[in-house]
């Protein structure tokens, strides 16, 4: 009887992975293939401006005439590139310094986590503020400091169970014939950790497309005239009671995207079990 409940949950886990990979499937899309499959050029203009709908402008227009839908497409396309890049290197930094944390130990995982906890203690979104500002708003400075703020969370989540399973049997018997460390952290410690990287990862991309179209709301993301769902979000905050669509476009496309991976983390935080290890 007690055993009843897994099956459910493993299957719940698994239909929610896949819908988080079919959302993600779009995503990828619109990413790859935006430019070639938006119907017009993000710039254009037309002398009709906050249209609604039509059968030339299936979302409507924007306060000077351009397309809302290629917007859409062309700046998600800016945002989630943005996103993934930015993501991508801080699970690089954090799998580095989560692993020679964890697995060295002693002095280094001290002095590492001491620095981390530095970064880890002002709020996420402030300090991407911050670091933007006194960057600049370009795409290079956005991406870095999006990888900045998140990497400490991402090494935590490395160095947690690098701690208790480089004490597991299998690692300690690799260590008795001879293999060396480097490969023992690479090949007996970093597979066993992988379920829970995913599934923080998934949650960081949520969090980091939140992160993205905030700072361009606020006027640090890249500058015009690319697009990107922030800044069109604050474009049209003037014009939400004519062009309703000017706003809900974005607000939707914005969830979407943050939903897709929150729907991921979740199916794969069931299929794999992470919250029992």
């Amino acid at each position: 009887m007690s055993d009843a409940p897994a099956p459910k949950k493993h299957h719940r886990g698994q239909t929610m992975v896949f819908i988080g990979l079919a959302m993600l499937a779009v995503l990828l899309l619109i990413v790859v293939f935006g430019p070639s499959i938006a119907p017009y050029s993000p710039s254009k203009t037309s002398p009709n401006s906050l249209d609604g709908p039509t059968a030339m402008h299936w979302l409507g227009t924007d306060s000077i005439g351009r397309d809302l839908l290629s917007r859409l497409i062309v700046g998600g396309r800016g945002t989630l590139f943005i996103t993934f890049v930015a993501v991508a290197l801080a699970l690089a930094a954090g799998l580095v310094l989560g692993l020679t944390s964890g697995y060295m130990g002693g002095k280094v995982d001290l002095i590492v986590m001491r620095i981390l906890d530095v970064i880890f203690a002002f709020p996420v979104f402030l300090l991407a503020i911050a670091v933007v500002a006194a960057l600049g708003p370009t795409v290079r400075n956005l991406i870095l400091t999006i990888a900045i703020v998140y990497t400490p969370a991402m090494a935590r989540v490395v160095r947690g169970p690098v701690l208790s399973v480089k004490r597991w049997d299998h690692v300690e018997a690799a260590r008795s014939v001879g293999v060396g460390e480097f490969a023992i952290a690479i090949r007996h410690v970093l597979p066993m950790v992988i379920s829970p990287i995913l599934v923080q990862t998934s949650l960081i991309l949520a969090n980091t497309i939140f992160t993205v179209t905030a700072l361009s709301f606020l006027g640090l993301g890249p500058p015009p005239p690319d697009p990107n769902w922030g800044s069109m979000l604050a474009e049209a905050r003037q014009f939400m009671e004519l062009a309703p669509l000017t706003v809900i476009g974005p607000a939707v496309a914005i969830i979407f995207a943050s939903l897709t991976f929150i729907v991921l983390a979740n199916g794969l935080r069931e299929l794999l079990d992470v919250g029992s290890r």
